[in-house]
């Protein structure tokens, strides 16, 4: 029995460790931790494919563990992060609140708000795009919809930009219950939507056969630079538009 048959499935299970981990910091508002682990998470997802493809291991099992993996590092936890920041735009931290969009419900002196639920969508929206996912063959030099690691990227850079970057007015965004319900909406669409996005997988290193990965990761690296953590909502922008017109031109 080889061992290398076990590596690439080990880092999923580092993956799923990661995962495992920030969904106990996010439960407990400790967003930047959480955002810590699920990026060390989907650094972990990055390689166990890379690892399976270079020592020629991919397996069935792998891609079944690959996504139950996933299902909780860039399910799971993108979907608490929403619940907790939409509970926190509603002001509503002990769950009571008693306008319409916060109306709330009670079992055993545990109470449930019912606004925050919707940030749990990006989770069930997650599972259903990992599930097609795997049942779609053609998904190899392109992906259907947002990858669930891009969208998870997305909604963690949203604390982050509140903690680091310290712009009032883009806080005051970030915190307005109506733009954090429509971006779990667009979330659940852009998951499971029918676009055609270029996958950052290279067959060989030319110019010529990779010009839209190579414009995307140099415009990516400058707005890093400039922006910081504003530049992640920037950067899936820019990735879904390159996108757009690398179809238009094909």
């Amino acid at each position: 029995m080889q061992i290398k048959k076990f590596i690439p499935n080990f880092v999923t299970l580092l993956n799923l460790l990661s995962g495992s981990i920030a969904v106990l910091f996010a439960v407990n508002n400790q967003f930047v931790t959480a955002a810590f682990f699920v990026f060390l998470g989907i650094f972990f997802d990055f390689f166990d494919g890379l690892l399976a493809r270079k020592l020629n291991v991919q397996s069935e099992l792998g891609l079944q563990l690959d996504s139950l993996a996933d299902m909780v590092t860039s399910g799971l936890v993108p979907g608490i992060v929403l619940y907790r920041l939409i509970a926190i735009a509603v002001d509503a931290p002990p769950m009571v609140a008693s306008n319409e969009w916060t109306e709330t419900m009670h079992w055993s002196g545990f109470t449930l708000t019912l606004a925050p639920i919707i940030g749990l969508f990006v989770t069930l929206a997650s599972a259903y795009r990992l599930a097609t996912f795997n049942l779609d063959e053609d998904q190899q030099s392109y992906f259907k919809g947002l990858p669930t690691p891009a969208n998870t990227l997305l909604i963690m850079s949203l604390p982050l930009i509140m903690e680091f970057q310290h712009n009032d007015a883009i806080n005051a965004i970030i915190l307005n219950k109506w733009f954090l319900i429509g971006l779990s909406l667009l979330s659940c669409y852009l998951l499971n939507s029918r676009i055609r996005l270029f996958a950052l997988k290279f067959k060989d290193y030319s110019f010529k056969n990779n010009a839209m990965r190579y414009i995307f990761i140099l415009l990516s690296l400058v707005l890093l630079i400039v922006l910081h953590f504003a530049a992640i909502p920037v950067i899936i922008l820019l990735y879904i538009i390159l996108s757009i017109i690398q179809n238009n031109q094909n």
